[in-house]
């Protein structure tokens, strides 16, 4: 069976671009308000250039009860289409807090199936098990 390839324009046009994900050898709780949004030992760690370290942890840690799906959406040449969620906890409700690429490109499958958080829109909590990673984070 011949299946088309969703290869990843940016890469395509810079091949040297690199973007790691890894596995994060800890927990991380992602909280907001007095709610917790996500909670996992299963949570990826992807590295991209200049940017900070962006945690990306598997749907099935994180609790949609407090997450409505956005009208926003974004691009990146590298990953895909992002969709974003909305979260109201405890009387209290911002804007696009999660993102993901449901569907990424082929060089970036490891994260299908995991949502990213904002840093300055909720509480995100990582306890590192190995010193050599605290370092990096």
């Amino acid at each position: 069976m011949n299946i088309a390839a969703n290869l990843a324009p940016g890469f395509q046009r810079n091949p040297s671009r690199r973007i790691t994900v890894e596995p994060f050898d800890g927990a991380v709780t992602v909280a907001f308000s007095d709610a917790i949004l996500a909670s996992t030992n299963e949570a990826l760690v992807l590295r991209e250039a200049d940017y900070p370290p962006v945690f990306y942890i598997p749907f099935k840690d994180i609790y949609f009860e407090f997450l409505t799906s956005s009208d926003t959406s974004t691009h990146c040449p590298y990953k895909g289409n992002a969709s974003y969620w909305n979260a109201s906890a405890v009387g209290e409700a911002v804007n696009d807090v999660m993102w993901a690429y449901e569907r990424p490109y082929d060089e970036m499958m490891q994260i299908r199936g995991h949502g990213a958080f904002y840093p300055d829109k909720v509480r995100i909590e990582a306890n590192i098990r190995s010193a050599a990673l605290a370092a990096d984070l």
